[in-house]
C-alpha cells in the first residue's frame, strides 16, 4: 500500500491548527472528497457533517463546508452528534458522504476528520488514498459555477432521530424501570443523546461529563479515565456505570462495586447471550490483535471462534462484513453490533449489556467477568523521529522475546496510527515473564528512538 500523507488508522488526526489539522487541509479534504463522491448526473449531491464539542470544531467545520460547497455539494450540519450517529444519518438522509469532526478519546487540543461512504461505512484505505491524491493536485479545476455552488442547512432534529434509532435496538419486551444508571459522556458528542435515550427507556439516570465548554472533552472523564464514573456508581449505589469517549463510538462499563469492565469482557458477555439465543452470526467474534488470549479461550470453550485483525475498528468491520459476523470490536471498547450499526457505538453496546442484565436478573458483578484474563502488559514508548521498529537491535530483542514465551503467549509491537508512539503488548500465562519481555522490548525501542 502506498505511503499515506494525511490519513492514519482512523481518518486524519493531529493537533488543532498544526499540519495536518489546519483549516487549509480541511478545505482541501472538502474539495477533494466532494469531487470524488459527486457522480456525473445532474442531481444535487449531499454531504452531512457532525462534530464533537472541541473548540477547534468551529475552525474545521466551516473550512470543510467551504471545500464541499465550492465543488457544488450541498451540506447538512448536525452539530454535536456521536460518530455512529453521523454514520447512521449518512444512510438515512441518502447522503453521498458523511464527515465526523473528532479526535475521539484524545485531549481537546487534538482534532480529526473521519469520512463515511453513502453506505455508512468508514472509507477503505484505497478510497482515502484517492482523496489524498486529489488533495495534492490542482484543486482549481472542476469548481462549481456561481449558480452551481452548494447550499448549506443545519438539521435540528438529528439528535432526536439518533435517540429513537438507539432505543429501537433495545428489546421491545424490556424496559429499564428500576435501574439506576451512571452515564459519563466525557463532555463530548453524546452529552445530550445518551442520557436522553436511557431516561426514555425507563432508567433513573445520573449524568456526569455532560457540561462541555470546548476544552474539557475527555478531561478526567470518559472511557479512558473512568475514575469519576466508578466513584459516582458507589456513591449513588447504581446498578451500572457507563463511560463513553469524546465521540461516543466506544465505552467502558463498571459494575455496581465500581469494578471496570473492558471491551473484551463486554464482547464475551454479549457473544454468550446472543449465541444461546441463536442470534450470533459468523460462528464467533471479530477482534484485533490486542484482545486478550483469555477471550479467545473463552470463546473456544463455547465452540466459537475469535478472528483477529490489525488494530482499527474499520478493519474489524471489514472482516465482519466478509465473514458474516454480527459482533466484533476492540479491547479499548469499540463494540460493533452489525445488526444495528456500521461502526462502533458506545450507547448501543451499553444497551445490549443492560438487556443482558435485565434478562438475567443478576447484578453486573456476577456477569461481567466472563473469563479470567491472561496477564497482559502494555507499554507505550514515545519517539520524536525515525522508525525505531526497523532497528536490527529491536528486531533481535523481539525474536528473543518470542522464543522466551515459546508459544505460551503473544507479543504485538506496532506504531500507533494516531500518535508518535510505539505500542508494546505482551501476554502469557507467566506474568513475571510477560513483564520482563515488555521491559526488554521497551528498552530496545527507547535506544533505537534516541
Amino acid at each position: 500500500m502506498s505511503k499515506r500523507a494525511y490519513f492514519g488508522t482512523d481518518g486524519i488526526r493531529g493537533q488543532a491548527n498544526k499540519h495536518p489539522m489546519t483549516a487549509e487541509v480541511a478545505l482541501r479534504v472538502g474539495m477533494a472528497a466532494g469531487k470524488l463522491f459527486m457522480s456525473k448526473d445532474e442531481r444535487r449531491h449531499l454531504v452531512v457533517i457532525g462534530k464533537d464539542t472541541r473548540l477547534s470544531g468551529y475552525m474545521i467545520e466551516p473550512a470543510l463546508v467551504a471545500g464541499f460547497t465550492s465543488v457544488g455539494m450541498d451540506v447538512r450540519l448536525f452539530g454535536p452528534l456521536p460518530t455512529p450517529g453521523v454514520a447512521m444519518m449518512t444512510r438515512s438522509l441518502r447522503a453521498d458522504l458523511g464527515v465526523m469532526i473528532s479526535a475521539s478519546h484524545n485531549h481537546f487540543a487534538d482534532n480529526g476528520i473521519k469520512l463515511f461512504g453513502p453506505d455508512g461505512y468508514k472509507l477503505s484505505d484505497e478510497r482515502e488514498l484517492e482523496i489524498e491524491a486529489l488533495m495534492d493536485q490542482g484543486l482549481q479545476e472542476g469548481l462549481a459555477t456561481p449558480e452551481g455552488l452548494g447550499r448549506v442547512q443545519r438539521i435540528d432534529d438529528c439528535q432526536a432521530r439518533y435517540v429513537e434509532i438507539a432505543k429501537a435496538t433495545f428489546p421491545r419486551r424490556l424496559n429499564l424501570t428500576g435501574m439506576r444508571v451512571v452515564i459519563d459522556c466525557a463532555n463530548g458528542a453524546a452529552y445530550k443523546v445518551a442520557p436522553e435515550a436511557l431516561y426514555e427507556l425507563g432508567a433513573e439516570v445520573i449524568r456526569i461529563g455532560v457540561s462541555p465548554n470546548g476544552f474539557n472533552i475527555n478531561d478526567e472523564v470518559g472511557s479512558t479515565q473512568p475514575g469519576l464514573m466508578q466513584k459516582t456508581v458507589k456513591e449513588y449505589r447504581a446498578d451500572i456505570g457507563i463511560a463513553l469517549d469524546g465521540d461516543a463510538d466506544r465505552l467502558v462499563i463498571c459494575d455496581e462495586k465500581g469494578q471496570v469492565v473492558d471491551g473484551d469482557q463486554i464482547m464475551a458477555l454479549i457473544a454468550d447471550h446472543w449465541a444461546k439465543r441463536d442470534r450470533l452470526t459468523g460462528g464467533g467474534v471479530v477482534a484485533t490483535v490486542m484482545s486478550n488470549l483469555g477471550l479467545e479461550r473463552y470463546l473456544a470453550a463455547r465452540k466459537l471462534k475469535l478472528e483477529r485483525t490489525q488494530v482499527g475498528d474499520r478493519y474489524v468491520m471489514a472482516r465482519m462484513r466478509e465473514g458474516g459476523f454480527n459482533l466484533g470490536g476492540e479491547q479499548s471498547g469499540h463494540i460493533i453490533l452489525r445488526d444495528f450499526a456500521t461502526t462502533g457505538d458506545g450507547l448501543l453496546a451499553a444497551l445490549q449489556v443492560l438487556a443482558v442484565l435485565k434478562e438475567s436478573d443478576q447484578p453486573l458483578s456476577a456477569l461481567a467477568r466472563q473469563f479470567e484474563p491472561v496477564p497482559q502488559r502494555l507499554e507505550n514508548v514515545r519517539f520524536a523521529a525515525g522508525r525505531p521498529l526497523e532497528s536490527e537491535q529491536v528486531k533481535a530483542v523481539l525474536a528473543d522475546a518470542e522464543q522466551k514465551l515459546n508459544g505460551s503467549g503473544r507479543i504485538v509491537v506496532r506504531a500507533s496510527g494516531t500518535e508518535p508512539l510505539i505500542r508494546i503488548m505482551a501476554e502469557g500465562d507467566d506474568e513475571k515473564l510477560v513483564n520482563q519481555v515488555v521491559k526488554e522490548i521497551a528498552g530496545a525501542v527507547k535506544k533505537a528512538a534516541a
